[in-house]
């Protein structure tokens, strides 16, 4: 593209033509005289012995007068036809030259598509004749395509695959819900009668277990055995390599707060009731049914949930499973697939490993 834009700005700039400087007037006998009054033997030269006389020019001497000191032959013309600029013009670029360089470079930037489209066209006109010949296979392509070429063979690509995977900054999250029931319950007792009131409700939980992509330098060292990557197979001859990459990573981490986990769909009315019937009176847990907040409930139902996040393995399974398979994903996807595949690689096989329990 830049190849492209340096030929169009050169065919399509309008320089202003170069100007010569004019004759310095020597004497006013220069001034009555004319254009048509100049003899000239050639184009541009001066004649001598054909100078006006005192009958062509009344007034005038017979002796000539003498031309400009810094030019004593060649006489530039003006572009009016009088001395002191010169009459030719620059010469423009021809319009079909400037087409032809465009046809050109973009031929070049597209030679993939154009060889191809005229490998299909001269395979169909010699089809049509009845004429049975081995054309070159070509393949179609965009130039904007990551087409793996195997240019590349002889690049080290374990560390740029690395450096690419020391770049993450965030953290990968597996995410998972559950829902779950809890039981808020208020005691008040009236002297020596106990009274309460309870009400079951129904809770969704969501919880989020993270891992490291990128522990930091020390984790990647050679000694460490953290990552490895392993060249199967060459670019050669227009097919790819092949490559397989394996890496370590710290296991996942399960919430480690209840501000780690969020709860939703927590409703107005319980399913669920419950209250002493004491004496005196009808009911004291009717009588002094309590108001149930929701910042108390959604505090209690945060750490009912926080405790089955991190305990219930119905719960920690999904969460680390989840964690997990988005790490490979974004690693793979992201950083080490799109890397090799810039050098002429395909990735055959990447594994990831978890160091530690969770």
């Amino acid at each position: 593209m830049r190849l492209v834009l340096l030929l169009l700005s050169m065919l399509t700039v309008n320089r202003s033509r170069l100007r010569e400087p004019a004759w310095d007037q020597p004497t006013d006998r220069y001034d009555g005289m004319s254009a048509a009054n100049w003899p000239a033997g050639r184009e541009g030269v001066v004649d001598r012995e054909r100078w006006p006389s005192p009958d062509d020019v009344p007034g005038e001497p017979r002796w000539p007068p003498q031309p400009p000191a810094h030019s004593d032959e060649a006489v530039p013309r003006r572009s009016g036809g009088g001395p002191g600029r010169s009459g030719r013009r620059r010469r423009r670029i021809p319009r079909w030259l400037k087409w032809c360089t465009v046809a050109l470079a973009v031929g070049l930037i597209f030679r993939k598509a154009v060889a191809y489209a005229v490998i299909v066209a001269l395979s169909a006109a010699l089809h049509l004749v009845g004429l049975n010949l081995h054309l070159p296979h070509i393949r179609f392509a965009w130039p904007w395509q990551s087409t793996i070429s195997g240019t590349v063979t002889n690049t080290d690509l374990g560390p740029w695959v690395l450096q690419r995977i020391e770049g993450i900054s965030r953290p990968a999250l597996g995410r998972a819900s559950f829902n779950f029931v809890f039981t808020h319950k208020v005691s008040k007792n009236i002297g020596p009668w106990p009274c309460w009131y309870s009400s079951t409700f129904y809770a969704l939980g969501y919880a989020s277990a993270t891992v490291d992509l990128n522990p930091g330098p020390a984790w990647w060292t050679t000694a460490s055995g953290h990552y490895r990557l392993q060249v199967l197979s060459r670019p050669l001859e227009g097919k790819p390599g092949h490559v397989a990459v394996t890496m370590v990573l710290p296991s996942p981490q399960l919430p480690q707060s209840v501000h780690d986990v969020t709860i939703d769909n927590i409703p107005s009315r319980p399913i669920a009731t419950d209250h002493s019937w004491t004496y005196p009176g009808f009911g004291c847990g009717v009588l002094i049914r309590p108001q149930f907040s929701d910042p108390v409930l959604y505090a209690q139902a945060q750490q009912i949930a926080f405790y089955r996040s991190t305990h219930v393995q119905q719960i920690t399974r999904p969460l680390i499973s989840a964690a997990e398979n988005q790490a490979m994903v974004t690693i793979r996807d992201d950083f080490i697939q799109p890397t090799v595949n810039a050098f002429g690689y395909l990735l055959d096989r990447f594994t990831i490993r978890w160091a530690g329990a969770p």
